[in-house]
């Protein structure tokens, strides 16, 4: 059975047991966390799908962790007019267990 999520203005297709990674959400490590925002099941002999959303459906998960992502450099530039602004960025995210996918 698998599920699609919204969480942090994107979709997620999930899984019971998967781990992903997604925009991060308040709380520790350990913390349960449950998503309400439930736009389709399917994998059994029925698709069940939300318009927007599936009442009463959710899905909850576990967090992980709580880290940042790798560093991306942003470098602009134009030519021959002596501008160069250098700078990084690291995106904080959550690391999620999904435990269950209820309809």
């Amino acid at each position: 059975m698998y599920a699609v999520i919204k969480t942090g203005g994107k979709q997620y297709k999930v899984e019971a047991g998967q781990v992903l990674r997604v925009e991060k959400l308040a709380g520790a490590a350990g913390d349960k966390v449950t998503f309400g925002d439930v736009l389709l099941i399917g994998g059994g002999e029925k698709t069940k799908l939300g318009q927007p959303t599936i009442a009463g459906a959710k899905v909850e998960a576990t967090i992980l962790a709580q880290d940042r992502a790798k560093k991306i450099i942003v470098f602009k530039f134009r030519r021959r007019k002596n501008y160069r602004r250098k700078a990084g960025h690291r995106q904080c995210y959550t690391e999620l267990k999904i435990q269950a996918i209820s309809a």
